[in-house]
């Protein structure tokens, strides 16, 4: 190794010391290590929404200060992540780079080149799992393909002997100064309101509550949803008023937590519990194999963010409605489960699981908007928007998905409501001008005797719009459009 030589870790969605295997073995080469991140202006990656720019900027802010800690300064560049590589590789004499592993299309294809680039220079070049149980590749059908399915995926990853214990954060690196004015600053990038470049209104003031970030974060996370809401988690995380979801997709998002922490977390809790939690587990552990199965269909699939994984969608006859989007997007469709939600995502960066597949079904199939146009809403509004499982999932309810939910499938947002919101706890929490409504009403306000109505403050077409579709005639309209393309 060369005299005064350095190491690098490339940051990506991997933002956290502990469980980071590309940061272990930087530090093990017995070099300084410098660390980089790269905020991605190029357009050669998907670019991250605005909710979840806000959401690594916290991200980033804790992470310097754990790699300080370890003696390491994270650079960060805004630009082209190839050239911002080789600039800091030359400048800081550096002969070996690590990072983790991502799995979209483009990022794969950026990671090749990079690497092919790096290694021509001499440079030794390394890369890690740390974002999934099981990477694509290492799930394989009988015959050797990728899986198209979830639950023999599913059966298939849990079946493979590997090692998911999560590794404990490295010991420190060596010590070195790292010359004056490397980099940007922070605040500088303009991802929350308190930057001097922040250009917007404020609409951050709900995700800060909910989402303070950093590794410590994640964990306390995680500590709050196995004291409150693991037990009971199998059935009651389709009830979006209770406690029992883990809120730790925005963390798995940004790499603050990563997915085997999560299981270890929840698997030590079940075996405390001496088989009282095994269902909730199960559960558990299957969403967290959802989420890679989601990355599989991304890295196996022909890009399933912008083109229908099932070709015959291609065809289907799509409502270009404007005024019908708008509604959807600000919760004033009328359906009050469907506008609960999507204020919940206005206002928090998050939504319920349940309330997203109703949402969207709502906007495929009630509204016939094209799910893209969805997905690219949830991109930006969500703090746990993730290049696989947002498309996928959107995929998933349009019906155009892998293993996809039957296109006639359709959501009734008032029986759903009523279902899994049945003291209206959810609805009159975000739809706060229908609160007064008695249980029986409130998923259907414009069946309500008008006595009700007037007792409850509500005057439709004022308060709270009349909805913007017939639920019967749109139901029929899905199927019919659907019967076009079959």
């Amino acid at each position: 190794m060369g005299h005064n030589a350095r190491t690098l870790i490339w940051f990506r969605d991997d933002l956290r010391v502990s469980d980071q295997p590309a940061l272990a073995a930087a530090i093990a080469r017995g070099q300084p290590v410098i660390a980089l991140y790269v905020f991605n202006t190029m357009g050669d990656t998907r670019a991250p929404g605005a909710a979840f720019r806000w959401k690594l900027h916290g991200a980033l802010h804790n992470l310097q200060a754990a790699l300080a800690t370890l003696n390491i300064p994270l650079v960060l560049q805004d630009g082209d992540a190839a050239e911002e590589l080789e600039t800091l590789i030359q400048a800081q004499r550096v002969n070996a780079v690590f990072w983790s592993r991502r799995y979209a299309p483009d990022a794969v294809a950026q990671d090749k080149t990079i690497m092919a680039r790096l290694k021509s220079l001499g440079t030794t070049v390394e890369s890690f799992n740390s974002k999934l149980l099981a990477e694509p590749w290492t799930v394989k059908t009988g015959a050797g393909g990728s899986f198209k399915v979830f639950t023999p995926f599913c059966r298939a990853a849990r079946s493979r002997h590997s090692d998911l214990r999560p590794r404990p954060a490295p010991d420190a690196a060596i010590p070195w100064e790292m010359p004056p004015g490397l980099g940007d600053d922070l605040e500088s990038w303009g991802l929350t309101p308190s930057s001097p470049a922040w250009t917007e209104p404020d609409w951050t003031k709900g995700l800060a509550a909910a989402w303070p970030g950093g590794e410590a974060a994640a964990k306390a996370r995680m500590q709050a949803f196995l004291e409150d809401g693991f037990q009971g988690y199998k059935d009651g995380r389709n009830l979006p008023a209770a406690p029992h979801v883990s809120g730790l997709s925005p963390y798995l998002a940004t790499g603050e937590i990563s997915p085997r922490q999560a299981r270890q977390a929840a698997l030590s809790a079940a075996e405390q519990a001496g088989g009282a939690l095994d269902a909730d587990f199960e559960t558990f552990e299957r969403e967290l194999y959802w989420r890679d199965f989601s990355h599989n269909l991304l890295f196996f699939g022909d890009d399933i963010t912008t083109k229908n994984h099932q070709p015959k969608f291609d065809a289907f006859p799509w409502a270009d409605d404007e005024a019908a989007f708008k509604a959807w997007t600000r919760g004033q469709t009328g359906y009050p489960i469907v506008d609960a939600g999507m204020r919940e995502l206005w206002h928090t960066g998050y939504m319920h699981n349940r309330i997203r597949m109703v949402t969207a079904s709502f906007l495929t199939k009630h509204l016939l908007i094209d799910w893209r146009r969805g997905e690219q809403w949830f991109w930006d509004t969500l703090v746990d928007a993730d290049p696989a499982s947002n498309p996928a999932n959107w995929q998933w309810v349009a019906g155009s998905g892998a293993d996809a939910a039957p296109y006639f499938r359709i959501f009734n947002p008032m029986t759903q409501g009523a279902k899994f919101d049945a003291d209206g706890q959810y609805v009159r929490q975000w739809v706060p001008e229908l609160a007064g409504l008695p249980d029986k009403h409130l998923n259907t306000p414009w069946e309500a005797p008008a006595a009700i109505l007037e007792m409850a403050g509500v005057r439709l077409g004022e308060t709270y719009p009349e909805p913007i579709v017939d639920h019967k005639a749109a139901r029929e309209r899905a199927l019919a459009a659907y019967k076009e393309i079959k």
